[in-house]
């Protein structure tokens, strides 16, 4: 009942020790009676200039605090229990982790078809599939250091915002520059939410429910391939989807897979609205009031779903970390406020703060007996170009093989002279060489695949032509019309042309849809490999807290080095597609113990500043393993292969290292 309400609220007021807490809804505490918020201090504050032992004593002081706030917040969880409030939220951040999912596998999906609308070269098309790494890369780092200071569930709301306004603006943008910059600020939006995602969640979960549960929420992630795959196979094929106007703009069905791919990312906005921030960022923060008031509303939705409304959240005090800036005073009322906000804003633009040793704090772990050497983490992350350089890999061979197929049925004719013939009808895959053609008609008609080399074409007509892969090569061309065709003269080399004219070109680079068939493949690798990942995910998140992390880390390494010896084999395209489901079925396991050791590793004021960082780790060893392992593709596999297993194996070589954190409170 209200009643019951107010007496514990103003009970825990009451017995709170430590004062100049910030209370919501304009109450205040007798403690507080008097004083500005500027101007709240804490008892047994140190007034003056700090001498080297008081500033030691406030560490030891905000050291122990936070240990007695750890193991009390445990206690809080266990009481709030899991439940219907623990399950929305993971729903909601499922959204968001989904959306990190959909905006790996849209760049790749898109390309067949933007490049032909684009005209984009090949330098071009390497760096639209390397874009999005690199601004999940700095969002990631940016956002990662962001919510430490702001908040977990503001700031996953701005970067979902600007994730979901680029990702609809590049739908639209013509240019390759500007579908360039917004698919950057769309990957730098997204960028921000497996750090924080990971983070926020486990602080609302206790310690023998955490591994588990941050496990199911890693399958969003699949969820989020899936879909991506899925809406690929159905939208983009459909090629009626369009419309222009005029040849400046034009609206293709892969647009309009963009812009359906921005609903996950729009989803979770909506929902996390629903949904309050962390307590424990609350806390961490001195804001008392706030953070009781959530974790009495996570107690009282869990009671209310199992059946027990009469329950009464017993808390009534919670331990609160002095924050550094308020045990020192600098002296002087405007001394301390200027004070206060240059660190404020300090840590906020540049989230760097430097110890005794001028050591960036995201740079090592926190001294803490269960935390290891920062250079191990680190390396560990950074192994990861093995997982993402396979993964693109996979598809590359494959179409690479694709095209080796392909190749084999090539038709090839060898001086072949036609006269008077009208062509209506494909040609394909074919190689004619030393031909001469004479008052030959070629109408309405598609040529794929198709090379004509040291040819003879006279009083020859084209109209209305649609080519793709096509190619003339030391032709000669006399008196011959081009009309409304795309046979542009760089698909004429090193050939003569002697009173030939080109009328109503097709304007642009028309979309080549020829290789439909290999579209098709493309999204269904993708969603097989993406499904493969559902059985390593459900058995690493009923064993994550029965086996360990470490263990799982580091068996899940192993397992997936030896398969990479298996790619020897691979020298057919189902052999590599079932390859590429085994590897991804495997190395997911590791992926989840990593994610749930980098969450208990760090404290909770710098777990998704150091999350955030090490997932920037991770994006740039995405791009550096992406530009190795595609240089080899139809080369040679033995290299591809040395870096991703011996990737692997300096993996679960350091995991071996890592503290286990099974068990232990979140820091």
């Amino acid at each position: 009942p209200d009643t019951q309400f107010q007496n514990s609220l103003h009970q825990r007021r009451t017995l709170n020790h430590g004062g100049g807490l910030q209370r919501p809804y304009g109450a205040h505490s007798d403690s507080t009676e008097g004083h500005d918020e500027d101007d709240e201090i804490y008892e047994g504050e140190y007034q003056g200039i700090p001498r080297n032992d008081s500033v030691e004593k406030a560490d030891r002081q905000v050291d122990g605090d936070q240990e007695e706030l750890a193991q009390q917040y445990e206690t809080i969880l266990q009481e709030c229990g899991h439940g219907r409030f623990q399950w929305t939220l993971y729903f909601v951040l499922g959204l968001a982790l989904m959306a990190d999912g959909v905006e790996i596998f849209v760049v790749g999906f898109v390309l067949p078809s933007a490049e032909k609308d684009m005209c984009l070269s090949e330098p071009n098309k390497g760096m639209l599939g390397l874009i999005v790494y690199l601004g999940m890369m700095v969002g990631a780092f940016v956002w990662g250091g962001l919510a430490d200071r702001i908040g977990r569930r503001q700031t996953l709301l701005i970067s979902l915002s600007i994730n979901s306004v680029f990702a609809f603006f590049s739908s639209f943008v013509q240019g390759y520059s500007s579908f360039l910059f917004c698919r950057l600020l769309s990957g730098v939006g997204i960028g921000g939410s497996i750090p924080i995602v990971f983070s926020y969640y486990s602080e609302f979960l206790a310690q023998e429910k955490r591994g588990e549960h941050l496990s199911w929420l890693c399958m969003f992630w699949m969820i989020g391939g899936i879909y991506a795959a899925a809406m690929a196979w159905a939208i983009i094929p459909h090629y009626g989807w369009s419309f222009q106007m005029g040849s400046a703009y034009q609206f293709h069905s892969w647009r309009v897979f963009v812009l359906v791919c921005a609903f996950p990312s729009v989803a979770a906005i909506a929902a996390l609205t629903t949904m309050p921030e962390s307590p424990r960022f609350f806390l961490e923060n001195g804001k008392h009031d706030e953070a009781w008031m959530i974790l009495k509303q996570v107690h009282d939705t869990n009671m209310r779903a199992k059946g027990y409304p009469e329950r009464v959240f017993s808390v009534t005090t919670i331990k609160t970390v002095k924050q550094m800036d308020e045990l020192v005073d600098m002296g002087g009322e405007a001394t301390a406020w200027h004070q206060r906000w240059r660190i404020k804003l300090t840590n906020l633009f540049h989230q760097v703060e430097y110890d005794k040793h001028a050591t960036p704090n995201y740079m090592h772990f926190p001294t803490h007996p269960m935390i290891c050497p920062s250079a191990l983490f680190h390396v560990l992350w950074l192994s990861a170009f093995s997982y993402y350089g396979l993964t693109v890999w996979f598809p590359d061979m494959i179409k690479y093989l694709q095209k080796q197929e392909y190749s084999s049925r090539t038709k090839v004719f060898i001086k072949e002279k036609v006269e008077h013939v009208t062509f209506n009808f494909t040609l394909e895959n074919q190689i004619h060489r030393n031909g001469e053609y004479f008052n030959n008609k070629f109408l309405n008609m598609k040529m794929k695949s198709m090379v004509f080399e040291d040819s003879l074409f006279e009083e020859c007509y084209f109209e209305d032509i649609t080519s793709s892969n096509t190619f003339f090569k030391n032709c000669t061309f006399i008196s011959t019309l081009f009309y409304n065709t795309d046979l542009f003269k760089y698909r004429l080399i090193n050939s003569k042309l002697i009173n030939s004219t080109f009328l109503h070109n097709k304007e642009g680079c028309m979309l080549d849809f020829s290789d439909e068939n290999n579209a098709y493949m493309i999204y269904f690798v993708s969603f097989l490999g993406t499904l493969a990942v559902l059985p390593g995910n459900i058995v690493s998140a009923l064993l994550m807290d029965k086996i360990g992390r470490l263990r799982m880390l580091a068996g899940s390494s192993v397992i997936s080095c030896v398969s990479c010896f298996f790619l020897s084999f691979g020298n057919s395209e189902s052999a590599m597609i079932a390859l590429l489901c085994l590897f991804g079925g495997i190395s997911i396991a590791s992926w989840n113990a990593l994610d749930v050791l980098t969450v208990e590793l760090y404290p909770s004021d710098k777990r998704t500043t150091a999350f955030g960082f090490l997932n920037a780790l991770c994006k740039l060893a995405a791009v550096l393993g992406i530009s190795i392992f595609q240089s080899f593709v139809g080369i040679t596999k033995a290299v591809p292969i040395l870096f991703a297993s011996g990737a692997l194996a300096v993996g679960s070589f350091l995991a071996l290292k890592l503290p286990e954190t099974r068990g232990q409170v979140l820091q």
